[in-house]
Order: structure tokens, then sequence, then C-alpha cells
């Protein structure tokens, strides 16, 4: 059976199924037993090499673990990618996202592919606290899996894409929180980021269909839920919550340290597409160096689906951006 062809089958279409605790748990379980039909094959013919399950925090819970990503063929040592999954902050895992991470590996990247802790469960700041705290343990264990980890990239697509913009905002704001904290007094420094397809506001996702009345009303719901089921409250003001809304901090604070050069991309048809915008003209006001496409016609998280030229475009477009900044 087809891969896509499963993940009809096993995870219900959201215009179709309300958002709650059983739709989120059967997709998580559709996505990965759909996963799984594809991946043995795929990684033997990449000559990919795995370590699974390698403990970031020393809590004993699944979601501080991470999978190491090295194909045969990379020298050592190679540049280090930190990869952070989406899912609505809600939902999917390192499991459902092995195919990016291979992706990545292939193209010469170390890959550390993260789980974190999912709301509503694990609220706002968990998940920035597990990938901040994932940046550094990579930093400071990389060498062991044949990385160089002076040569430090995040990567992470929709709420990844989030995160792994909070992760480089951390690094470069002393932003007088608890999360993020540890990270800016580390020095950590990033070569490079890739936010795609980023929601990088959580707070007031109501901005989507104001700048937009005709979105879809399954759009509106899925994104109020995010809102809803990641922040720790009601009312949460943009900004208030700074590694929530790093497009936030970027566009009105001035940052303590150099951010690193950001690339952020999204498809035409994609309701998130006007944050990654917004990014970019808060970058280039701070003299960041960033680039932005928007891919024509083109939907959420298109660049995962092989298949389509415009992904192809998106993932040469993604190493011409990485590849002035690492070296191979």
């Amino acid at each position: 059976m087809r891969l896509a062809t499963e993940l009809k089958r096993l995870v219900p279409h959201p215009a179709h199924a309300p958002l709650g605790r059983d739709v989120i748990d059967g997709a998580i379980h559709g996505l990965t037993a759909a996963a799984r039909l594809a991946r043995t094959p795929r990684r033997r013919w990449l000559g990919v090499d795995v370590t699974a399950n390698v403990a970031y925090r020393d809590t004993g819970m699944k979601e501080h673990l991470l999978d190491v990503y090295r194909s045969r063929s990379t020298p050592v040592p190679a540049p280090a990618l930190v990869y952070v999954h989406g899912g609505a902050f809600l939902l999917c895992s390192k499991e459902t996202h092995w195919s990016i991470a291979e992706d990545f590996a292939e193209r010469g990247f170390v890959v550390f592919n993260i789980n974190y802790r999912l709301a509503p469960r694990h609220r706002y700041p968990a998940a920035v606290e597990d990938v901040c705290a994932a940046l550094l343990w990579v930093r400071n264990n990389g060498e062991r899996f044949g990385a160089d980890t002076s040569q430090l990239v995040i990567a992470g697509e929709s709420a990844g894409g989030n995160l792994a913009s909070a992760a480089a905002v951390a690094t470069a704001y002393d932003l007088g929180t608890p999360e993020g904290h540890d990270l800016f007094d580390s020095g950590l420094s990033l070569k490079a980021v890739i936010a795609s397809c980023g929601v990088l506001q959580v707070t007031d996702t109501a901005r989507i269909w104001r700048r937009k009345p005709h979105t879809p009303h399954w759009i509106r719901e899925q994104l109020t839920a995010l809102e809803e089921l990641y922040l720790p409250r009601r009312g949460v003001r943009p900004g208030e919550l700074p590694l929530a809304d790093p497009l936030v901090v970027v566009e009105e604070r001035t940052p303590d340290r150099e951010l690193p050069p950001i690339f952020a991309f999204a498809g035409t048809r994609d309701p998130l597409l006007p944050d990654s915008k917004r990014m970019m003209a808060a970058l280039e006001d701070r003299g960041v160096e960033c680039k932005y496409r928007a891919y024509p016609n083109e939907l959420h998280a298109f660049h995962a689906l092989p298949w389509r030229a415009a992904a192809r475009r998106c993932w040469k477009d993604q190493m011409t951006f990485l590849s002035r900044h690492v070296k191979f």
C-alpha cells in the first residue's frame, strides 16, 4: 500500500473531525504506523545509520529522547542539525518525521531528531525548555556521533518552526524569563535556522482571518485550538510570553547578541505564510541575514511530499542557503 494512501486511511481530515484527545492520539498512532511502512527499505537504500532513543534530559520520559541520523557516506565530522517536528504542539513525534531527518542526513548533516513534551498535558513553556535543552545537549555531546558541534543548525516545520525560531531568539536575547535563560547564558551560537511554514506567533491567531476573512472555518478551529491548548491560560497578549511569539520579539526588541541567519518559507496557500513574511521584514530591519521564499499554489508543509516539484525546489533552496553557512 502506498504511504499516502495509508495516511489518508489512518488519519482523519481535520475538516471532518473535532480536535479532541481521541483525534490527537489517533493521529499520532496513525502517522507512526503509516511511516513505518516505508522507513526500513528507504533507510537501507540511502545508507543512513540511526542511533535511536538517546536521552537528552535525564528524566526517563520518552518525550526527552532523540534519534541520531548519519549517512555512511558522510565524512566525520559533519555539521550538526537539530530537527524539531511539527504537529500544532499537540501531536506527532520523532517517529512521524523520520523521513525529513533522513533527507537532511542524506545531504550531509548529522541529524538529531528530537521528541519534546506536547500540549495540552504539557503547556508552554515545556516544549521550548526541551528544545533549548536538546540544543545544549547536542553542543556538549554531538561529537560522540561524528557531529561538528561548532557548526550547529536548527530546523523545524509548523509548530517546530516556532520552536526552532524561539530557540534562535533565546540565543540572542536576554529575555529575563526562566525559559531560554540557560541557552542565552551558555553563549551557544547557531550557524543557521530553517523555519518551515512556521506559526511564529501563537497568540492572537485570529489575526489570520482578520487579514483573510474567507479563511475556512476548520482552519480557524484548528488555529484557535492550537492557541488555547498550547498557552498556559487564555488572554495572553502578544509578546507577553516571549518564546511563544518569537516573531513579536524580533519585531519589537533589539537583540543583545547577533541573531543567526534564518530561512523562512511557506506555500502561498498556507494561512501561516504572513508570519514568514513578517519575520523576514523584521530580520531585515535588524540587519540579520535572511531568506524568504513563497512557493506558488502550495499548501502547509508541502516540502514533506518529495514527489512534488515544489518540494524538490524547496529542498534545493534550503541546501543552497545552508551551504553558505556550514562547511560539508
